[in-house]
């Protein structure tokens, strides 16, 4: 469906445009008419399905022909504060050649960033984009105006309960209106979601797209490799393949630390990301990666859901993720929108039953290719050997032979 299709306001199709969007996604195509029409919704939509346009738009076209000047109108919820940075940009990207003002609200910055939300609330900016705490802290103080809100957008739904932000968005919605329009976005539907969803819900159209599993457009990859393999091996990947942006996933903040100084030392250029960054920082970082200027970010889970930026083509697993919904996230990071990309997991020996389980989950023999030849031999991969990391006579290898007659892209 072209979103000319739509009925969006022409200010908006315009920001669409600029944008670089043409055609809608499935769960753009099936969500916004039903948000134009004033319903509430509860979407299931696996990452990269394009759910942040998907509620942007209408709401922004619903507020261009009617908003409460003086009040916030719309409320958007968000778990991190690197997806309410990301939610925001877009936002301002798809409103650029609009009246509507909008802005996003998180923990975690200094105090002068208090005081300029506090006067953007009070003056009632039309869209706000926020985390949980930082709100009620506001809401607090008793100057948010919003008797006139007529949105209130909860993303990601499901991390936030993971995070505990339950009772945060029950003390939230108690200061909403109780007519308004609530659209709940999750990527996965346990009962818990559901629950919440009959109590700040009314009558909601449910969407489901596709189960938690990853887009076929994402080409999955693997290697079998003992763990000091790890690092010369990503080194190969990196410095050998052709790609626009890279991500590496590490389980732990001291495995990015160690991972981005040996790859330094290899002359790439390298961006790092979490817990231990400063704001200011993290923010920087994610600016230099979204505009080119740093290729390869590693960072950790902090960056599996919530980062949109379209020109991830390659994600690497430095470590086998612990739940396969954090493996269907991290590569979900890769191939969004209409675009294809590759994902490359690294798995040792004591990693090899947790890989099996995740292929189990996503119904998915994932290729195995075999480790250049240069970094001597490999385990084979045989999840059905309790390997302890350690040495063992019941350990087999492989000698890897060269992959001349594969046609990867990344090999």
């Amino acid at each position: 469906m072209n979103f000319n299709e739509l009925n969006l306001h022409p200010d908006l199709l315009e920001g669409i445009q600029a944008s670089g969007y043409e055609n809608a996604t499935p769960v753009q195509a099936q969500v916004i008419p039903l948000i134009l029409s004033g319903k509430d919704i509860i979407a299931s939509a696996q990452t990269g399905t394009g759910k942040t346009a998907a509620f942007l738009l209408p709401v922004i076209n619903k507020l261009l022909q009617h908003r409460n000047d003086g009040q916030v109108s719309a409320l958007v919820l968000v778990p991190t504060r690197e997806l309410a940075i990301q939610i925001g940009q877009h936002l301002e990207g798809l409103s650029y050649f609009t009246n509507i003002s909008s802005i996003a609200i998180y923990g975690g910055n200094d105090g002068n960033n208090f005081i300029i939300e506090k006067q953007a609330l009070r003056m009632g900016v039309d869209i706000v984009v926020c985390t949980p705490g930082r709100m009620i802290a506001h809401l607090n103080m008793g100057y948010v105006p919003l008797k006139g809100l007529q949105f209130l957008v909860l993303d990601e739904a499901d991390r936030m309960l993971d995070m505990g932000f339950q009772e945060d968005i029950r003390k939230i919605t108690s200061f909403l209106p109780a007519q308004r329009q609530t659209l709940l976005f999750s990527a996965t539907m346990p009962e818990k979601i559901r629950t919440l969803a009959k109590q700040i819900l009314q009558n909601p159209s449910e969407v489901n797209i596709s189960i938690s599993k990853p887009p076929e457009k994402i080409q999955q990859q693997a290697y079998s490799v003992f763990e000091h393999q790890k690092l010369p091996l990503v080194k190969n990947v990196l410095q050998s393949a052709t790609f626009k942006s890279a991500l590496v996933f590490c389980s732990s903040k001291q495995s990015v630390k160690k991972l981005v100084a040996e790859l330094r030392q290899g002359g790439l250029t390298i961006g790092e990301m979490h817990s231990d960054l400063e704001q200011s920082s993290r923010e920087d970082v994610l600016l230099k990666f979204n505009s080119g200027r740093i290729p390869v970010l590693v960072a950790t889970d902090i960056l599996s859901r919530g980062i949109d930026i379209d020109t991830i083509d390659l994600v690497i697993n430095y470590d086998v993720p612990h739940d396969g919904e954090d493996y269907v996230h991290r590569i979900g990071r890769t191939a969004r929108a209409e675009a294809e990309g590759v994902a490359i997991t690294l798995i040792s020996e004591r990693e090899h039953g947790r890989f099996a389980r995740i292929e189990k989950l996503i119904g998915k023999t994932v290729d195995k290719l075999p480790v250049p030849e240069a970094l001597g031999e490999a385990p084979v991969y045989n999840p059905s050997i309790r390997n302890s990391g350690g040495g063992g006579s019941n350990r087999k290898f492989y000698k890897q032979k060269p992959s001349g007659n594969r046609n990867k892209k990344f090999v």
